[in-house]
């Protein structure tokens, strides 16, 4: 929205990993998860992918705009929904492994679980920032010459997945991105005790 240029206002919810948010915004979100956008008429709208391609038919910002561009309607929703689905999810399964074991009633799923899920759920991941990385445009983004939502939906996530020596596009586009002067002081807010790579202001 920032580097849009479009008119927002930001309602932050306080919470601890691992805490379910259904009981936050359950009344926006019965799934529990944000980002949550609510329009002017009162209409909810969740799952990033489809906020991101909304945004893209009414803020001109987004679509060409002096920091954001998208120059081609196909591969913009190609990748934000390949990264929703496939690269999301899968750290959020690394991250919170316990949420996808089986368990009975209470009973906590066992470590070779927790670690099964975990295990597949890295390499899945990591799968899926490969593919990604050899359909990176020529130009250095994702869709080309210039950079695009879907260039900061990757940083964030690429971010979460730590640095890996097979996908320079994708860090050099996640660097990009943090250093952006629009993007830099929102990184610092978020990442910047959180994320042991400083990709704000590492060189």
């Amino acid at each position: 929205m920032e580097l849009a240029g479009a008119p927002y206002r930001l309602e932050s919810i306080a919470y601890l990993p691992n805490e379910p948010l259904s009981d936050k915004i359950g009344h926006l979100n019965p799934w529990g998860q944000v980002p949550v956008l609510v329009l002017d008429d009162g209409t909810v709208m969740t799952e990033l992918a489809a906020i991101l391609a909304y945004l893209a038919q009414v803020e001109p910002g987004l679509r060409d705009g002096p920091h954001l561009w998208i120059d081609s309607d196909p591969l913009f929703l190609r990748w934000s929904v390949f990264l929703c689905v496939n690269a999301y999810e899968g750290i959020l399964r690394r991250t919170y492994p316990k949420r996808f074991c089986v368990t009975q009633g209470d009973e906590v799923a066992d470590q070779a679980m927790i670690a099964s899920v975990t295990e597949a759920a890295e390499a899945r991941t990591h799968a899926a920032f490969q593919c990604l990385e050899q359909g990176l445009g020529k130009g250095g983004f994702i869709l080309g010459a210039r950079m695009s939502a879907c260039d900061v939906l990757l940083a964030m996530l690429c971010a979460w997945h730590k640095e890996r020596p097979d996908l320079p596009g994708c860090a050099a586009i996640t660097a990009h991105v943090a250093r952006h002067p629009v993007v830099q002081p929102i990184w610092h807010k978020n990442f910047e005790t959180r994320l042991s790579h400083k990709w704000h202001r590492d060189a």
